[in-house]
Formats: C-alpha cells, structure tokens, sequence
C-alpha cells in the first residue's frame, strides 16, 4: 500500500485528492496537512468527502513514513518544500507551477518569483503522461502540468508532425470555470459578484501557462515559434465552478483530410486510456468530462481542408491537476494507470 501525503490538503486540488484517493486500492492518506484546519477531523470538516479517519496536521508534520507527497500549494511554498522532501528521499508530485519551466528568466518573468533550486529543475519530469509516460515511472519529482497547457496539449499534440504546414500560430481561445482561475480567492478578478452572470478574458498575453503551452509544443512537434510566432493563448473566465474547454485553431497551407485527422485521434485515443474521442460530427461541452479524468477531443473544419477547430474539454481539477497528479502516481509506483481514477 502506498502511503500518501498532502500538504495543502485543505485547498480546491488537496480536496479532490483527498477525495479520489479515499477509493484507491493501492494507495492510504497518510498526512493530510492544514494550517487553518490542524486538529479538526477532515470528514467532519468537509462532510462531503468520504470518511477517512484522519484530521488535518500542521504543514511541520513528520511525512518520513510516506512513499510519495503531493504538494498542493503555493508556487512559493513549493520551491521551499521541494527540495527538503526529496533530498528526505521522498517521491514528490508538485502541483504547483516552479518546475514545469525550463529557462529559468522565462519562468521567474512569468510567476513574478525567484528560482531557488535550478538543479532540481533540471531533474524535474513533466507530468503529461500522455507524452512523458516513461520517464515518469523513474521521476523523483513530477512537475504536474498546468490545466490549460493540458487542454492544449492533448488536442493539439496528435497534429506533431503536421505543424510544420502552418502558416501561422495556433490560437488558442480557453473558458475556464473559477476554480481555474483562482480558486477561493477572494480578490476582484473570482469573488462571486464578479463573476456571476459576467464573461471576460483575462492575462491575454501575460498568463503564466503560455510559455509552458510554448515550451512543450515546441519539444514535443516540430513547431518553431521563432518562424511563425508562439502560440496565441487567450484564457476566459466562466461563471461555473470547474471545467475548460479549449478551443484551437489551426491553419494549415494544405488540404489535410478528415479521414486523416480521425485515423490520427483513434490512434491517440488507443493508445491512451483517458483520451475520450467525440463521435464523428461532435464537439464536447463541459459536462462530458465534469468530475473525470478524462479528456474529450472533437474537431471540425472548413470546406477547404485547410482551417481546423479542435476541441478539448478537461475538468481543471482532475485532469487539469488532482486525477492527472494521481495518473502520475499510479506510474511512478507501477500500477495501471487507471487505478482509482475514472
């Protein structure tokens, strides 16, 4: 059985964590930490997640007896917690975003913060297991991606060797309920009035995902954006609780055939057992992949062959962070993939 920490459990993604992993066959929440919550009995606490006969701890707590540590927390807290938890030598699976940027000056342009372990940033594996599935079972330290570089990834990556047709960047247009944004925070950006029957964009141009949207894209396909420019992302922010859905278009300079984009989604779908693939002629919503860890692609194009729309829909806080971070788990331990997740 794999014993399991949580620091932050009392977060959007420490909650769900907590939640999926109460059904896990291989793996026990073994310290659950909580600086507002220490002492107070996690079921008692939130009624709504399973009964788990464990109170929060305080973030000092001894987390020698686990075999793995989620961190759900801050950027900052991350950056100082890392490094301790697998010099200990524990296996760490960061939800926050300190080690999915490579270059340090885009990174620290990015989040604003200061990198303070660029050894480990070198060490640290990108947790898309779609894409990084083998080094991840070897990983001392997951870098659990972004929900919207997720998104974009998965719907975009099955095109790889085609992006070198574009004639321009992708555009990347994303809606993403609150929890995606922000969480709780309660500032003028995701407090309810705000949000509540409103629709905007948001950090057009400035959002900390793109350069890991870039980074990616540009590793994993032939995409340069020197020649055509990165990746135009533009976040929006939806009066829900939870889900994104992406939408990514595509210019390519020739005709691509449709036959030739489903041959190309079935084989991804096959290959990867949370890739759900649209029926022919639709796109997802949100409720197809709501409290899943699924990812569900659709696409569409016009009479020219030549323009593309895909799809995505994620739920921002299973596939898009808590189910992704157990995902990487399950291989990092040796189980299937699957386990405890849907």
């Amino acid at each position: 059985m794999i014993q399991v920490g949580i620091i932050g459990a009392a977060g959007l993604s420490g909650q769900e964590l907590l939640y999926w992993l109460a059904d896990h066959p291989d793996a026990e929440v073994k310290v659950a930490t909580s600086t507002k919550f220490q002492g107070q009995d996690i079921h008692q606490t939130f009624p709504f997640l399973p009964k788990q006969h464990l109170s929060f701890s305080g973030h000092d707590e001894e987390l020698s007896d686990c075999d793995v540590v989620f961190l759900a927390i801050p950027n900052r807290a991350s950056l100082e917690n890392a490094p301790k938890l697998v010099e200990q030598g524990l296996r760490v699976i960061d939800l926050s975003g300190v080690y999915r940027i490579r270059e340090i000056p885009v990174f620290e342009e990015s989040y604003g913060l200061k990198h303070s372990s660029p050894e480990l940033l070198k060490e640290a594996v990108f947790g898309l297991p779609e894409y990084f599935r083998s080094s991840i079972g070897s990983a001392r330290l997951v870098a659990n991606p972004g929900c919207y570089p997720t998104g974009t990834l998965l719907g975009i990556l099955p095109f790889a060797d085609l992006l070198e047709e574009l004639d321009r960047p992708p555009i990347i247009d994303a809606k993403s309920g609150v929890s995606g944004a922000g969480g709780r925070v309660e500032d003028d950006a995701t407090n309810y009035v705000e949000v509540n029957e409103n629709f905007k964009a948001y950090k057009p141009f400035k959002h900390q995902h793109q350069p890991e949207i870039t980074q990616y894209l540009e590793e994993l396909s032939p995409f340069e954006s020197k020649k055509l420019g990165e990746p135009v992302f533009t976040p929006y922010l939806l009066p829900l609780s939870r889900g994104i859905l992406s939408g990514i278009y595509l210019h390519f300079r020739h005709r691509i055939s449709e036959s030739e984009v489903r041959k190309r989604f079935d084989a991804f779908a096959e290959e990867n057992p949370f890739i759900q693939i649209m029926p022919e002629g639709q796109l997802p919503d949100l409720r197809s992949t709501v409290h899943s860890n699924r990812c569900a692609i659709g696409w569409a194009s016009d009479s020219s062959g030549c323009q593309w729309l895909v799809q995505t829909s994620i739920d921002n806080l299973v596939k898009g962070a808590s189910g992704q971070a157990i995902q990487n788990m399950n291989l990092m331990f040796g189980l299937q993939e699957t386990c405890g997740l849907s």
